[in-house]
């Protein structure tokens, strides 16, 4: 009974590991928050309200990222491991995000 418990509780601590892709979510949901509570303006468009837009996208990109932070969860069950190749995700993304621009 008692090993039943004790890896209960071991596979529940395992759910709630940190993660880079969490801290990534968690940005792009308070920039939408911010967003959708200030508003926002596109440079060189004619005036108009893109606050709401500019905010869906970043909710749309927060469901995204939680997603694939979710997939690479069950490929990756060690911490470390996880860590790496979703800091090695972010790295590609922003390289790609800077070659494109």
């Amino acid at each position: 009974m008692a090993e039943q418990n004790d890896q209960a509780g071991n596979s529940i601590q395992r759910k709630f590991r940190v993660s880079p892709l969490n801290f990534a979510t968690a940005f792009f949901f308070i920039a939408a928050a911010y967003i959708f509570i200030t508003g926002a303006k596109i440079t060189g468009m004619p005036s108009g309200n893109w606050g709401a837009t500019i905010a869906w996208i970043f909710i749309l990109f927060g469901f995204v990222v939680s997603f694939l932070d979710l997939i690479f969860r069950n490929f990756f069950a060690i911490t470390k491991n996880l860590w790496i190749v979703e800091l090695s995700f972010i790295t590609l993304v922003l390289i790609i995000f800077f070659l494109v621009k």
